[in-house]
């Protein structure tokens, strides 16, 4: 079974990194954000809906997935500037071959603490959900593509354990998360890809968000559990060339780059499969030893339950919140002062 490389491409607009898509005939996939509009307001860029003309050039693509723009939007924005509705009417507007669910990714650059890792892993469920729903009630159910997120292998299980609902029979499921991760390690990504082989639904298969081509040797013993990887590292590539002989980083150049980039990850997929050793256990971390950190890791863990059962909203949690429902727990925990009784 082979792997499928998809394309990252930053736009669709008509010239040389469109046509070098298409004539590779490669699968592509856009980011959201390269249809919105923005405009300036007091001083600030706010974003006011989409502009889906360009994406009449994709006609000629071998076919044309929609990502939710997660990781980019988080760093730049601290969260993405519309709702899940916008994005799943802009998921509607064009027979795209995969709609990725809005999701909360996990990079170190996003995530900083285990807990909020737990926290974004609890917000995917309901996002999946919510997306889920409306891709129903827009007769694409079909085409919805459900993300699970994680920082470590039992994140993406318990991830996936959160939507088992919604996951329909033969559909791929996206892994997100995985663009800066290593390949080797407890945390890499042959460590969270063997996890899920042992859980993925019958039937269903893996797209692997943001894959580095040099994994792609280490991933052939798992093919049969992966449908896709994606990668717009060569644009990456492209910019640094152009820095390092201070020129511009034109389409045509990136073209070039893009080219490369994917007949040398087609090349990769006829490699010998290279096999990891097992990777060393996650240590196992000690529960809070202080009772106020003991009510906040309390606290958080009941609100993620809610979240992932719908019972709150996937942007439910703040740090306010939390504090207050700790301080509840931390009240309800201390001993009652007896009464002095003369």
């Amino acid at each position: 079974m082979t792997i499928e490389i998809v394309l990252g491409l930053p736009h669709l607009a008509n010239g040389p990194l469109l046509a070098r898509a298409a004539a590779l005939c490669a699968p592509v996939l856009i980011s959201a954000n390269c249809l919105s509009r923005w405009r300036k307001a007091d001083g600030w860029r706010q974003w006011s809906g989409w502009r889906t003309g360009t994406l009449a050039n994709a006609r000629d693509l071998a076919s044309l997935d929609l990502d939710s723009a997660g990781y980019t939007m988080m760093v730049r924005y601290r969260g993405l500037p519309w709702s899940i509705a916008d994005y799943m009417t802009l998921a509607a507007s064009y027979p795209f071959r995969r709609i990725s669910s809005v999701d909360y990714c996990c990079e170190h650059e996003v995530a900083h603490d285990r807990e909020e890792v737990l926290d974004r892993v609890a917000r995917t469920a309901a996002t999946n959900r919510e997306c889920f729903a409306r891709a129903g009630d827009l007769g694409i159910r079909q085409r919805f593509m459900p993300v699970i997120q994680g920082r470590e292998p039992d994140d993406y299980a318990r991830s996936l354990d959160s939507i088992d609902a919604i996951v329909l029979p033969g559909s791929v499921i996206g892994i997100g998360s995985m663009c800066r991760r290593p390949t080797h390690g407890p945390q890499g990504l042959i460590a969270v890809v063997e996890r899920l082989t042992h859980i993925l639904p019958i039937g269903t298969k893996a797209h692997l968000f943001g894959v580095k081509g040099d994994a792609l040797p280490y991933l052939a013993p798992f093919a049969r559990w992966i449908a896709s990887i994606d990668s717009q590292g060569w644009g990456i590539a492209a910019r640094r060339h152009a820095l390092r002989h201070r020129i511009s980083k034109t389409d045509r150049l990136a073209a070039d780059f893009m080219d490369r980039w994917y007949r040398t990850q087609c090349a990769r997929l006829l490699e010998p499969p290279r096999f990891l050793t097992e990777a060393a256990d996650i240590p196992v971390r000690p529960p809070p030893l202080d009772p106020w950190e003991q009510a906040i890791a309390q606290a958080r863990a009941e609100i993620r339950d809610l979240i992932e059962t719908g019972e709150l909203d996937h942007d439910a949690i703040t740090d306010a919140w939390v504090e207050g429902w700790a301080a509840d727990i931390w009240h309800s925990r201390r001993p009652e002062t007896p009464r002095y009784v003369a």
